[in-house]
């Protein structure tokens, strides 16, 4: 006759909970060291992070020059230069332009803050004046002094070129080296794989790559697309400084969701101390409308399933990059989102298993339906 089972000494559900518990403190673990680790390293992780989001942006124009037969090297250097050239430019004449149009937004802004006294004194909440006027003495007191200091932190940043140089010549080499090799730089990578999944780790990988063109290409259109239809109503409605904030809004919208509604905000202000209620209560309007133009049209259609992802876990992961690492974190957390999202989903992938990593193209962030085989094209990582 068998003998009954023994009784349980630990639950059943502690066991599992201790097991879980144990995992998640190795896993913790380990992404606080990758953390402090990239946080000591932050001088060499980032310029090389932005040299391959800028790699990403300007691979396809290297691309296209080639197709025309032009030498890579040369097609490097005149993609790159122009694109520096472009981006200097850019962000010359939007500093500039701001500069020249504070003064006379500081006189629109006093005049809307008189405004908007002399209606609280005199409507119907029947405010103290004193208060109100002391108030506005600080505002203006404050406004006095952040010119100064705004023109005096241009001033401190064009002083600190200097200290930034190594690191933009370090983009700046790595996005040569990306365009000119990247294929042989990811090869040495994968060396460091076992053997018998090299394969699927560069099929994840081309994966990965493909889903940050992707995402750099989409979100260079959505930006064109939100500073065009911001821009312009910005302009009909007579805003001043029109040209640097859609300058700005085509710039925020790098960073998804936060950057929009930043340089919305800024713009919705702008037109609120020099036009009046009414004229911002368009302005913001616009914005809307356009950001649900983005949201539900845009995105969707340009960036696809593969690097489309949740708006929460985008401002979760945009808040972690902005406390960790400032502007920076801000702007590289979600592309590195979007191909670890995507890499994991090929490792995961049955359909991953059985496919050529030359057969993986950058057009295909994702995985073919079991139907269709892969696409007999070779990745641009190849070429």
């Amino acid at each position: 006759m068998p003998s009954p089972p023994a009784e349980r000494s630990t639950p059943r559900v502690l066991e599992v909970a201790a097991a879980l518990a144990w995992r998640l403190l190795v896993v913790a673990a380990a992404l606080y060291v990758i953390g402090v680790v990239v946080g000591y390293l932050a001088a060499l992780v980032v310029p090389v992070a932005i040299a391959l989001l800028l790699a990403a942006l300007l691979a396809p124009a290297v691309d296209r020059l080639i197709r025309y037969r032009v030498p890579r090297g040369l097609a490097i250097v005149v993609v790159v230069v122009g694109g520096l050239a472009g981006l200097g430019g850019l962000l010359t004449f939007v500093v500039l332009t701001f500069l020249n149009g504070l003064p006379a937004l500081q006189t629109q802004l006093a005049d809307s803050i008189n405004t908007i006294t002399g209606w609280l004194t005199d409507g119907p909440l029947h405010l103290s004046g004193d208060q109100l006027r002391g108030l506005r003495d600080n505002l203006l007191a404050a406004m006095s002094a952040n010119q100064t200091s705004l023109t005096a932190g241009a001033l401190t940043t064009a002083a600190t070129i200097g200290q930034t140089l190594a690191q933009m010549v370090l983009v700046l080499f790595t996005l040569i080296l990306l365009l000119h090799d990247g294929a042989g730089i990811w090869r040495f990578l994968l060396g460091a794989a076992p053997a018998a999944r090299r394969a699927r780790v560069d099929v994840a990988g081309r994966r990965g790559l493909a889903a940050l063109v992707s995402y750099v290409r989409a979100t260079a259109a959505v930006a064109v697309a939100d500073a065009v239809g911001i821009g312009v109503g910005l302009a009909i409605l007579g805003v001043p400084l029109a040209v640097p904030l859609t300058a700005l809004v085509f710039l925020g919208a790098f960073i998804p969701i936060i950057g929009a509604v930043i340089a919305g905000g800024v713009a919705v202000l702008v037109a609120l101390v020099a036009k009046g209620f009414i004229p911002a209560l368009i302005v913001l309007g616009i914005i809307v409308a356009v950001m649900q133009l983005e949201s539900h049209v845009l995105q969707p259609l340009l960036l696809g399933r593969a690097v489309k992802l949740h708006p929460l876990a985008v401002v979760l992961v945009i808040a972690a990059g902005l406390l960790s690492a400032g502007i920076a974190g801000a702007l590289l957390a979600v592309p590195l989102l979007a191909v670890v999202n995507s890499a994991v989903r090929s490792l995961l992938s049955e359909a991953d298993a059985h496919v050529n990593p030359t057969d993986v193209h950058t057009s295909q962030p994702e995985a073919s339906a079991p139907d269709e085989p892969g696409i007999d094209v070779h990745s641009e990582i190849d070429e």
